[in-house]
């Protein structure tokens, strides 16, 4: 399988996030992925890539224009505000929430972090628009090669992006890759594509871009919201709207779930991917169902990535896979690994 891996990345390295009221170190930081990177590597799964170019065209097929605009010269408007905002990154401290116009674009830069923003734990620094870009151009890269022919392409980076929407950032994401590459998989001509999102938490970004569209089906297997981020959608009572009705099934589970009923979940999702007929599937791949994650709560170990990959490839469609979650950095590479080898072996 090719990955493309993107080495911009590095420059997106987050200070402090805000966690249970204190400010704390980040969880998502630049090994993640080089872990992943160097287990790829060592195991020779496959050639690794720099991402292609693309202009914004395609991040525009998904994103609002201001919201592109905004993250494009976020960093140079906050360093403009004072220099020494060099040295921190830049959190946002309001939103506007039910009631509250979000139709005008304030002058106030901190009024317009809020306004594309829903959570105080995703810094924006001088290297997040590059990086979050960067992925984007993978994931599209990974596209472009599975509409070529190849069976599989796996775009390694981040930040993540399923909790990223058409307008806004949080859970440390910036740009919604899984959604743009279903996006980049219609307008190549694959006439109905599947999202599966199997990181803990919920992908409220992507569920929100697809919801009311019945071209792209969208299965959710992750932490029941009324306990877990991002809380606010992920119930199976959330089956798509209009003409997207139908097109949309969340599987939450309770903090606990070990593999046999994850597993019975994933089936469940796949059965209704198999109904949707889709033609491409995109994975959204969080490896923070770990039992040993520190921020997530479910229980699969190493050798069940093994049989996930190996389920993914009975499946016989062709799949982006775009890199999420995962926070136990120690053991996510082989993790990750385990799942690619096991598709890889039954593919």
């Amino acid at each position: 399988m090719i990955t493309f891996y993107n080495a911009s990345h590095l420059r997106h390295q987050g200070r402090l996030e805000m966690f249970r009221g204190e400010l704390l170190p980040c969880f998502e930081r630049a090994d993640r992925v080089e872990t992943v990177l160097a287990e790829l590597r060592a195991r020779r799964l496959g050639p690794i890539e720099a991402p292609e170019p693309f202009d914004d065209a395609p991040l525009a097929r998904v994103h609002t224009q201001r919201y592109l605009d905004f993250l494009r010269t976020a960093w140079q408007e906050w360093i403009a505000l004072d220099p020494a905002n060099a040295g921190k990154d830049a959190l946002p401290s309001f939103w506007p929430i039910r009631g509250f116009r979000s139709d005008r674009l304030p002058d106030n830069f901190a009024a317009r972090l809020g306004l594309f923003s829903f959570d105080a734990g995703t810094p924006l620094t001088a290297g997040s628009w590059a990086a979050a870009r960067g992925g984007a151009c993978c994931a599209l890269s990974a596209v472009r090669r599975v509409l070529a022919g190849e069976r599989a392409a796996f775009a390694l980076t981040r930040p993540p992006g399923h909790h990223a929407g058409v307008d806004f950032f949080g859970g440390y994401c910036f740009l919604n890759n899984a959604a743009i590459a279903a996006q980049a998989l219609r307008d190549g001509g694959a006439a109905r594509v599947a999202v599966l999102d199997i990181d803990y938490h919920h992908g409220n970004g992507t569920q929100a871009i697809f919801y009311e569209r019945p071209d792209v089906f969208f299965a959710s297997i992750h932490g029941d919201p009324r306990t877990e981020y991002p809380f606010y959608l992920g119930h199976a009572d959330e089956r798509g709207a209009g003409a997207g009705l139908g097109c949309n099934l969340n599987l939450p589970l309770p903090r606990g779930t070990a593999y046999p009923e994850w597993q019975q979940a994933l089936a469940q999702a796949l059965q209704a991917i198999n109904g949707f007929c889709a033609d491409a599937l995109v994975l959204s791949l969080g490896m923070d169902t770990f039992e040993h994650d520190p921020i997530s709560g479910f229980r699969l170990k190493r050798d069940d990535y093994y049989r996930i990959g190996e389920t993914l490839a009975a499946q016989g469609l062709p799949i982006v896979i775009t890199f999420e979650g995962g926070y136990a950095v120690d053991e996510l590479g082989i993790n990750t690994a385990n799942l690619l080898q096991g598709f890889e072996q039954a593919a």
